[in-house]
């Protein structure tokens, strides 16, 4: 045993010690996850799969295209291909099957993808832009950004219009969606049966889903009634229609869409060919023909020409990089304003707050020190021995309000008459300056001057006073006023 040791050492017990903090003080560098783009998106659309899909925000009717094409097609396969298969060819629900994909794929690639968004200017970018505009003014006040600038084309003056929520001068062609929020690069339209803008990036694949379509369509409704009548010729036409009834209901809905998509794709197969958009048709922007004023300067002047250019060119990578990553120094787009910004508009708040913060206590400090000069009354000045607790005065006393600041007096221990006393004592709590404590105003003499031990009474009137004080009282209420 050690010498004084009450025990053995390896009876004793230790306790491990924890270096680890549950607090989160503990760790104030944890590194932060770093935000992508599409969650800051300043437009109205919806993103899923970590921003792989792009979709607008009213998505109901998207749904229910999706809902009427798989019950139709699904029904088909369900009822009629295995009856055609067996009595007429089995690739037959081969090609109805590769149709159906076919849509299905083109629908959801036109759905979920970039329509062709542009990028929204930064504010020093916005800022720049007012710089320049402003500079090239001839005149010294503000001027809003212009709305147009002109180009030329393929000899034709194209104008670009400028967008005072994206703060950009839109591209030729480039319009802005007001459901989405967005300029869009070559903006067709848009469309709610896609649930998304058709533009540049998912034209051609709007194209390819709305042909498609009414091939299916007409596929479907061509051996519905194919069923029905060879059904007939064995049971009979109302025994064929009671043992189908989903035939029914598929020869209803492929007749009442057929007319709509069919027409629809041969309304876009005229604008391809053109190298037209909806919105340049509807606007009736350009014509047709070549030898007038207003021809249309992106046509190729082939059909064929403006078919491959429009479904065969190379597809535009996307502008906006919805999954790239927000870097800490990286100035994020400006917001949508219904108004012109104003220039200047991009001074950081952080100095505007300090400015604001300033002149509040320029104004308050130069408020408090006018309140005494303006609110002194005539004030008595004579070397009578005062009562004992009690000064008389040849004018009442004046009650000061509660809260303004306490005018200065030349003589202590001031008080009122005896029916005034009550309010002496209700204000017993207060402060009231003595004329050695409050500084005395421009034109006033000290309390320690020579005529304070004269024995003539002396009346103190501001308008008998030099004009700088009065002249000095004006001038910082016009301060304070500022």
């Amino acid at each position: 045993m050690p010498p004084g040791g009450g025990g053995p050492t390896n009876d004793c017990e230790y306790s491990q010690i924890s270096t680890r903090s549950s607090s989160p003080m503990e760790s104030p560098h944890k590194k932060k996850v770093p935000r992508r783009k599409w969650e800051a998106f300043p437009g109205r659309n919806k993103f899923y799969c970590n921003g792989r899909i792009m979709m607008a925000r009213q998505t109901g009717v998207f749904y229910l295209t999706l809902v009427l094409i798989v019950v139709t097609s699904g029904l088909f396969f369900a009822f009629d291909c295995p009856f055609l298969a067996s009595h007429i060819t089995p690739a037959i629900p081969v090609i109805g099957g590769v149709l159906f994909f076919f849509v299905m794929g083109t629908l959801l690639r036109t759905s979920f993808s970039d329509p062709g968004v542009l990028p929204r200017a930064t504010p020093d970018e916005a800022a720049d832009l007012e710089r320049q505009i402003a500079n090239g003014s001839s005149s010294g006040g503000y001027r809003p950004p212009p709305r147009t600038k002109e180009v030329i084309i393929n000899g034709q003056t194209v104008k670009l219009k400028y967008c005072f929520t994206c703060k950009i001068f839109r591209p030729p062609r480039a319009s802005h969606c007001s459901l989405c929020d967005n300029c869009v690069e070559r903006f067709d339209h848009h469309c709610p049966w896609v649930g998304n803008c058709v533009g540049k990036r998912n034209y051609r694949f709007f194209y390819m889903f709305i042909l498609s379509l009414s091939f299916l369509t007409i596929f479907i409704f061509a051996f519905v009634i194919t069923h029905v009548i060879l059904r007939s010729h064995q049971v009979g036409f109302l025994n064929a229609l009671k043992d189908t009834p989903a035939s029914v209901l598929e020869v209803v809905v492929c007749f009442f869409s057929v007319w709509s998509i069919v027409g629809l794709s041969g309304f876009h197969t005229y604008l391809i060919s053109s190298n037209q958009t909806t919105n340049e048709d509807i606007k009736g922007s350009w014509s047709s023909k070549r030898g007038k004023d207003n021809y249309n300067p992106y046509s190729y002047g082939n059909i064929f020409t403006n078919c491959c250019a429009a479904l065969c060119g190379p597809l535009p990578p996307s502008l906006i990089d919805r999954r790239g990553f927000i870097l800490p120094d990286t100035p994020q787009p400006v917001a949508p304003s219904n108004g012109i910004a104003m220039y200047g508009a991009t001074q950081s708040q952080s100095n505007m707050c300090d400015q604001d913060q300033c002149i509040q206590s320029t104004k308050f400090v130069l408020q408090a020190a006018a309140t005494p000069l303006l609110q002194s009354e005539p004030i008595i000045i004579t070397d009578e021995p005062p009562l004992p607790g009690k000064t008389t005065l040849t004018s009442p006393c004046a009650t000061l309000p509660l809260g303004q600041p306490t005018p200065p007096t030349s003589t202590p221990n001031l008080s009122c008459d005896a029916d005034m006393m009550p309010m002496r004592e209700e204000h017993e709590g207060h402060h009231f300056l003595t004329p050695e404590d409050a500084p005395s105003p421009p034109g006033m003499l000290p309390t320690g001057s020579p005529l304070t031990h004269s024995h003539t009474m002396h009346l103190y009137n501001p308008a008998s006073q030099d004009s700088l004080h009065e002249d000095s009282v004006r001038g910082l209420v016009k301060l304070s006023s500022v």
